[in-house]
């Protein structure tokens, strides 16, 4: 079992930055492969960012590419999620996914992943 708590989402401006953390606890971290999702009102769970288990391999959603970086301290047992030229469409409920892959590398889909933490809610006013 993982558990995960984020925390570091609130309301900012367009054009601001915020970065949201994931403390995770109950296994090894560095054998843990972590992602970032998003679920926005009235739409699905989308895809924001993954992070290897390893912390070699990183993969962004086109939308966020450029301007969000997730990062993974594994000493802390804690992923990161930076994002910086918010805009009103990055506006969503913010989930921290982790699972353990046999390869250890990372997935995009949320349905692989087994954790799930609380959500942290990002509103981004224009």
């Amino acid at each position: 079992q993982v558990q995960l708590v984020e925390s570091g989402g609130g309301l900012v401006q367009a054009g601001g930055s915020l970065r949201l953390s994931c403390s995770a606890s109950g296994r090894t971290f560095s054998s843990i492969s972590m992602a970032w999702f998003r679920q926005a009102p009235g739409k699905e769970r989308e895809f924001v960012a993954a992070a290897s288990a390893s912390g070699g391999s990183t993969y962004y959603a086109g939308s966020v590419k450029g301007r969000f970086t997730i990062s993974r301290d594994d000493a802390k047992n804690t992923v990161y999620l930076q994002m910086n030229s918010l805009r009103p469409a990055d506006t969503a409920v913010y989930y921290c996914a982790a699972a353990v892959f046999f390869d250890l590398g990372y997935r995009i889909a949320a349905h692989e992943y087994d954790y799930w933490g609380q959500g942290t809610q990002v509103t981004v006013s224009s």
